[in-house]
């Protein structure tokens, strides 16, 4: 969700603690549920419909399904206890709009700048996980709303599978078309697609194998 008024920002929710620690903040969504399933329709269509019912019940804003424009897929990592094969899409919203969370599921939101969101997890402000900080860094690369929905979706990276590499202070993230991603050496000469997940700070990289 991403709105101009009064400046190009993002919507981030946060959810609400598990364990004793923060919630992570997170962008508006959750499960396709049975009645996001129809016929005709098919997985990504799914995913649109849920991604507007979940926005509408964790958030308080109505979307149109159609409105929303796919620019990444994500699928958790083998290794992980549960997998997620997630749909992210983008869309702008009136800047007016109120923002209503329950205090529970959610338990607040923030409208920021990108770049602010990213300065925020640097800080230790908020949590991002990283698909949500690999977005906010994309849309870092906009000041209207308009030219990332523009842009965006004519930019849609092949699904991100993770292959995840323990490092000094933290973890380096492969993804699909790094020239590492293949063989783990992250020290491969070619193209760049990956997370230095580090104690500080985190750091996308996305470079063809030409730079």
């Amino acid at each position: 969700m991403v709105r101009d008024e009064p400046r190009f920002e993002l919507l981030l929710l946060q959810r609400g603690a598990r364990g004793g620690a923060p919630g992570p903040w997170v962008f508006p969504g959750g499960k396709v549920e049975p009645g996001d399933r129809i016929d005709g329709v098919d997985a990504a269509g799914h995913a649109r419909l849920a991604a507007a019912r979940e926005t509408t019940e964790e958030a308080g804003l109505v979307l149109d399904p159609a409105a929303l424009m796919e620019i990444a897929r994500w699928v958790t990592p083998a290794i992980s206890p549960k997998r997620f094969d997630t749909w992210f899409f983008l869309t702008e919203t009136d800047g007016a709009a109120p923002v209503t969370v329950d205090g529970a599921e959610i338990v607040a939101h923030r409208w920021l700048p990108p770049a602010a969101a990213l300065a925020a997890h640097h800080e230790r402000q908020l949590r991002l996980a990283p698909p949500t900080f690999v977005t906010v860094s994309w849309l870092a690369e906009f000041s209207k709303a308009a030219e990332a929905l523009q842009v965006l979706p004519t930019r849609i990276p092949p699904p991100f599978h993770p292959r995840i590499h323990r490092v000094d202070e933290g973890a380096c993230m492969l993804y699909p078309g790094d020239a590492g991603y293949e063989s783990g050496d992250l020290d491969t000469p070619g193209a760049r697609h990956r997370l230095w997940a580090l104690a500080d700070p985190w750091r996308y990289e996305r470079t063809p194998a030409s730079e």
